[in-house]
């Protein structure tokens, strides 16, 4: 691949970032990003017993979206897409579309009649671009990622690498993903399910990943589109990167090698130094992998710098493909509250936690936070964002 040509990895994003003009998001702590963001300073968890969801893993916990029912005809996806839009703002008819969603409809499968399953193809992830091009009266289709649990971090780069070479000058990010006994079968096969209450991110005693559901929104804009529609800047993308470090189906790299070449490529691209970097919203799924993979590429990067470090799944779970694009509007919201919120569940930091990751707000002085995410096979992501001129 080249990073000269393709959008993912332009550089030169421009020095003032692309512009995030108008977000949205939906989790089981709120139906929008107000409630969402009182549930998590409060320190309060979405993840509950899901008894309809339980199976031969056991009874099924996860954090569920409750107001989002399920219709008699077709997928709960449909219902939840519909939320998420109704709250984000008509975009402009040339905008560029890219969507991020790993299973689509998946709880589909689950029932049992023709009648119930209604026109299934219209929860197929590939589905997806077209449905919201038709909500939004958007002039052009656009195009899906499914990059496992980095697939939204994924989409943000793009949708900016399109911005930042002149593809394009709006590209409007939508994501989404569900609670479903398909993935919570997958995850209880790989012995990756906790199995005693909600996920500990960077916990001593951490036992595995909480699922959860939700959907985020996001806007872009070069600056020069966005003054000319009269919006505001909530936010910026300063760099984005990507990387596999092709090491196991499931399992990452130990020693975070792939982690440190995606945040490596975003720093490059937004011409900062790692020094830069005032809070990290960390991947943070509470499995013994993952968590110290993250933790080692960190020590690596950063060094003995004592930053805020934080991970919202213990509060809202782990949303898949839905996970970047939420913890990027969380992650605005951050810099402009100024303050990190807790990381719901870890009540003992571990190695490079110890002094970072804590159970109650912490202040977040600066302009600039990083947030990661990791998937299966190897993938890795990174953002840089910036804090904007109004908040989220």
């Amino acid at each position: 691949m080249s990073f000269s040509t393709d959008p993912l990895y332009i550089q030169g994003a421009a020095h003032h970032g692309i512009w995030i003009t108008d977000v949205a998001l939906v989790t089981a702590l709120g139906d929008n990003l107000a409630e969402t963001w009182a549930g998590l300073e409060a320190g309060r968890s979405g993840i509950f017993p899901q008894p309809h969801l339980s199976g031969a893993w056991g009874e099924a916990e996860g954090a569920a979206i409750l107001s989002i029912p399920q219709p008699a005809q077709g997928s709960r996806l449909v219902p939840l897409l519909e939320r998420l839009l109704d709250m984000i703002p008509p975009a402009p008819p040339d905008t560029a579309l890219v969507t991020a969603t790993t299973k689509g409809g998946v709880d589909l499968l689950t029932r049992p009649s023709p009648e119930e399953r209604g026109h299934w193809e219209a929860s197929l992830p590939e589905s997806l671009p077209r449905q919201v091009a038709m909500r939004q009266c958007l002039a052009h289709g656009g195009v899906n990622i499914s990059a496992a649990c980095a697939s939204s971090t994924i989409a943000l780069g793009r949708a900016a690498g399109r911005i930042a070479s002149g593809r394009a000058e709006a590209v409007l990010v939508v994501c989404l993903d569900l609670l479903s006994t398909f993935v919570l079968a997958g995850f209880s096969a790989l012995k990756a399910l906790s199995t005693t209450g909600p996920c500990r991110p960077f916990d001593v005693e951490r036992r595995g990943l909480s699922l959860g559901e939700g959907a985020a929104a996001m806007l872009l804009m070069s600056p020069s589109r966005a003054r000319h529609e009269g919006r505001g800047c909530r936010g910026r993308i300063l760099g984005w990167g990507a990387a596999s470090d092709a090491h196991h189906l499931t399992a990452p790299l130990r020693d975070g090698g792939g982690l440190v070449s995606a945040v490596s490529l975003a720093l490059r691209k937004a011409a900062l130094p790692a020094a830069a970097v005032d809070a990290i919203c960390a991947h943070g799924t509470g499995t013994r992998y993952n968590d110290a993979m993250e933790l080692a590429a960190f020590e690596r990067i950063f060094g003995n710098r004592r930053l805020p470090l934080g991970s919202v799944k213990g509060a809202i779970g782990h949303t898949l493909g839905a996970a970047g694009g939420i913890e990027g509007v969380l992650g605005l919201k951050a810099l402009w509250e100024r303050t990190l919120p807790p990381t719901c569940g870890c009540r003992q930091p571990e190695g490079w936690a110890v002094g970072r990751v804590a159970t109650s707000s912490q202040s977040l002085a600066g302009e600039i936070l990083l947030s990661t995410n990791s998937g299966f096979g190897g993938i890795n992501a990174a953002l840089l964002l910036g804090r904007g001129e109004c908040g989220p």
